[in-house]
């Protein structure tokens, strides 16, 4: 839907007469305005930001004049200031509106006749003379004074936060967080809007903090430039900083001396805000929480490992009487992991693909079916576990949904879960998919909840990328040496079949791809500039493809990149996809933000976990299952888009709706095309992957390799033969501050003496 604007900016003043829509979470309002000198009607409907508006207020509104094509003319606002209510009409208005709770139409016509323009004042300054008026005792006299206080409070705040530039949706959120407190937080130390308010990041309060005078040196201002230090390293993969490291980087990102820097990060530690590890002569500076997570993971994992389960059954009888019913025959590398998962509390199986993971957990869920073991099988990504309960016909969930997503109070970001150390999974056997997936907060969650006695069997491809989150678990564990592991590196006969697997391989052993072979799910198309690969791409996606495939566009095909920003990263290929799948249509509504266009059948990923995400599954009109949460690497749908309540539906492949309110809609964004970090753990039908040049960073051997094996039927490289080596020849791993690896070797040294 949308607004044709005839660009006329117009400031008006007048009296609220009308509120249709108030949001109270954001701010997001639709009134009418009336009494105004300037107005082009007699009275002009204002939809925008802002914050607490209510009937009968005085206001000041700036905005765009925009004719909308079924509600007429209407402001857009891109500001709104207001004042309390002056003249008897908008005095009695705004009581009338029911803002003040006990005070209707009724009364509020009396009071206002009684006092006049003085009304607001004596329901401030002396309430007790409301019981002068009939009906009105003292006792609610003095109530509703406390309640006109109260409101008044909010005004100012709300007043206060605007002028030192706080957007209204942000304004709301923090008077609703400190209430009375608003003022004295945010003069004294806005840095907390930082860790209270979601939303409200570090360069958000230090502009505020700038605004209202704190110095550069306030230790409230050093303490959370190096709490945004450790999370923007967390954001790229590590658990701990180097205090070296930690220091240079906060000094230059707050432009002090680093001298500042160590002075605070000493007291920080002292006070409990973050931990620091020394080892020998290395200072390793954690966030607390990420501290605790990797040396309990390591803790938890050797308990687990050391706690070999009881051994009922000579194994190899059970396997061959396995392969007898099933008409199989397992390969030495299989038998021995079936036969280790049976054995070990603890497990990582590891191999590429066909090399026979998924034969391997069908088997062992047999065998402990057979000995009456509950089991629970489970992936990080809900694309991940609807493959893993396809291939073993077991039921299998996200993490996030066998753990049971707690309530989290307002903070997005706390998450909690149901399951833990008092609660258990009520599991004797968890075997988890895609485990180069997990990061350390989700094994640690894990871990928490899985009993003494259970065995845990990690399964995944120690080559693919490591989590987006932080951490580098899998490989750490693999790397410790403590924990049994099993490799497995034998292609299956159908696996050879497929271009897709043995390409796979090759890129794992260092070796080029064959790119001159034309196989029915392997084809590599060279193009030299980034003009021919975006045309062929999108030909490729949105007719050639599909015709020989016959599948969807939508569902069935991905584009991967290494690279968000260049003429063939992410943002580049979403404008070209979108425009060729989804193109404008009168019957499409939009919604722009940022610079993005999100239109309806658009295709869109969640780019962050969002664990207070309400989400419900429809059939023929009806709920079936609701629930909360939304994670990182979701894919889905925009169903619908309401221009009029401010908010964006989504349903996504398990077929849940979930509602975006515009505030959050940098929660999600367009995945036509999305990186090739972004796509691990799901697979798709086919993946198209541009490769023609970007940095040396990007451009490596377990990139190149996790892209091709999100393959399922078909993968096109297309782009230059010598990207493809360089890629190849590329095997740096990019460097991930860890130290689970070396914390699993000090269990086991402790507790074996």
């Amino acid at each position: 839907m949308n607004n044709n604007t005839n660009n006329s900016t117009i400031t008006i003043e007048g009296i609220v007469e009308k509120v249709t829509f108030y949001n109270s979470e954001n701010g997001y309002a639709v009134f009418t305005v009336t009494e105004a000198d300037n107005l082009p009607d007699e009275d002009m409907t204002c939809v925008g930001y802002a914050p607490s508006v209510s009937q009968g207020e005085t206001v000041r509104v700036t905005g765009n004049v925009v004719m909308h094509p079924f509600y007429g003319m209407q402001i857009n606002i891109e500001m709104c200031e207001k004042t309390e209510p002056r003249t008897e009409k908008a005095i009695q208005l705004y009581l009338s509106s029911g803002v003040i709770k006990g005070i209707g139409a009724r009364f509020a016509k009396r009071i206002v006749d009684k006092f006049g323009r003085s009304t607001l004042e004596i329901m401030e300054k002396e309430p007790e003379r409301l019981a002068e008026i009939k009906g009105i005792s003292r006792e609610r006299a003095m109530a509703i004074g406390e309640m006109y206080r109260e409101k008044a409070e909010e005004r100012h705040a709300l007043l206060f936060l605007g002028e030192y530039g706080i957007t209204p949706s942000y304004a709301v959120r923090i008077y609703k967080r400190y209430k009375d407190r608003t003022i004295e937080v945010v003069t004294k130390n806005p840095y907390s809007l930082a860790e209270d308010i979601f939303g409200i990041g570090f360069k958000i309060a230090d502009r505020i903090a700038e605004n209202v005078g704190i110095s550069k040196t306030s230790p409230y201002r050093i303490r959370a430039g190096v709490k945004y230090a450790l999370n923007f390293s967390a954001n790229n993969g590590h658990v701990y900083m180097p205090k070296d490291e930690l220091v240079r980087e906060t000094a230059g990102l707050l432009m002090i001396d680093p001298e500042h820097i160590s002075n605070e990060l000493t007291a920080m530690h002292i006070g409990g805000q973050l931990w620091i590890d020394r080892k020998d002569e290395s200072e390793r500076v954690y966030l607390n929480y990420f501290f605790y997570a990797e040396g309990y993971t390591a803790r938890k994992l050797y308990e687990l490992s050391s706690a070999l389960p009881d051994i009922k059954n000579d194994y190899d009888d059970a396997i061959d009487a396995l392969e007898s019913a099933e008409g199989i025959s397992f390969a030495p590398q299989q038998r021995s992991a079936i036969i280790s998962a049976m054995e070990n509390g603890a497990l990582v199986i590891t191999g590429g693909p066909g090399t026979g993971k998924t034969t391997i957990i069908n088997a062992i869920i047999k065998l402990c079916e057979a000995e009456g073991l509950e089991i629970e099988l489970a992936a990080p990504t809900g694309r991940a576990a609807k493959r893993m309960e396809e291939a073993t016909g077991h039921s299998a969930s996200t993490i996030h949904r066998l753990l049971g997503i707690g309530f989290v109070e307002e903070d997005a970001r706390n998450q909690t879960f149901d399951k833990n150390e008092d609660n258990p999974i009520e599991a004797d056997v968890i075997i988890i998919d895609e485990s180069s997936m997990i990061d350390i907060l989700l094994i640690h969650s894990l871990l928490k909840a899985i009993p003494q006695g259970a065995r845990l069997i990690l399964v995944g491809d120690s080559n693919q990328l490591p989590s987006v989150g932080p951490g580098n678990v899998l490989r750490d564990i693999i790397n410790s040496g403590v924990i049994k592991v099993c490799r497995l590196n034998e292609i299956f006969r159908q696996a050879r079949e497929s271009a897709i697997v043995t390409n796979a391989h090759l890129i794992n052993r260092g070796e080029y791809p064959d790119l001159k072979q034309k196989d029915k799910d392997f084809f590599f198309m060279r193009r030299t500039s980034a003009q021919e690969l975006s045309a062929l791409i999108v030909s490729l996606v949105s007719t050639r493809l599909p015709k020989y495939l016959g599948c969807d566009p939508l569902r069935d095909i991905q584009v991967l990149t290494p690279m968000r920003k260049s003429p063939l990263g992410v943002t580049a290929l979403n404008t070209l996809l979108q425009q060729a799948l989804n193109p404008p249509s009168h019957q499409k509504r939009e919604r722009e933000f940022r610079g993005v266009k999100f239109r309806e059948g658009d295709k869109v990923m969640q780019i962050k976990n969002n664990y207070n995400a309400e989400w419900k599954i429809v059939r023929q009109g009806r709920v079936i299952e609701d629930g909360v949460g939304v994670f990182n690497g979701d894919e889905g749908i925009i169903s619908f888009i309401d221009s009029d309540n401010e908010y964006v539906e989504v349903v996504f492949d398990d077929n849940k709706t979930v509602r975006y309110d515009f505030s959050q809609m940098d929660e999600i964004d367009l995945s036509y095309a999305v990186t090739i970090h972004k796509s691990q753990g799901s697979e798709y039908k086919a993946v198209v992957m541009p490769l023609l040049n970007g940095p040396d960073m990007l451009m490596s051997r377990n990139l190149l390799y996790t892209g091709l094996t999100r393959a399922r039927e078909l993968a096109v490289i297309a782009g230059l033969e010598t990207t493809v080596q360089r890629m190849v020849d590329n095997n740096r791993e990019v460097l991930r501050y860890t130290a689970l690896c070396d914390k699993l070797r000090e269990f086991a040294e402790f507790a074996e003496g």
